[in-house]
């Protein structure tokens, strides 16, 4: 299992950021999914989930401006951020989680990528 996140760097407030997740050893639409971030100084909280079926959760902070997608043919997992404010600088992982319900808990997940780094400023 392996997953290599890219399209993280430094934007100015209100500009948008695509993530991309590349995924290897296994198939993404077979499993829970998720994107997380991790501030400085701060734990790791999670983003948004996208389940085998399709299924999304949003973690309630992050509703509105981000959005999960999934693309199967490219074994790719997206993060498309809008609007971004200097809170939302954080390095953000994508992870593969392992059973249980598909809700973006750090815990829960068992794989993770190295992360792309996401700086914000005012």
């Amino acid at each position: 299992v392996q997953l290599v996140e890219s399209g993280g760097g430094s934007v100015q407030a209100g500009g948008s950021l695509r993530l991309s997740c590349v995924a290897s050893g296994f198939t993404i639409n077979r499993y829970c999914m998720g994107w997380f971030r991790q501030a400085p100084g701060k734990e790791r909280e999670g983003v948004a989930t996208i389940n085998s079926v399709g299924s999304i959760t949003y973690a309630d902070s992050m509703k509105g401006r981000f959005t999960i997608s999934q693309d199967t043919a490219k074994n790719t997992l997206f993060l498309q951020m809008n609007s971004l404010q200097p809170e939302d600088t954080a390095m953000y992982y994508c992870a593969r989680k392992v059973g249980g319900s598909c809700v973006p808990v750090p815990n829960y997940f068992r794989y993770w990528g190295q992360g792309t780094q996401v700086t914000v400023s005012s």
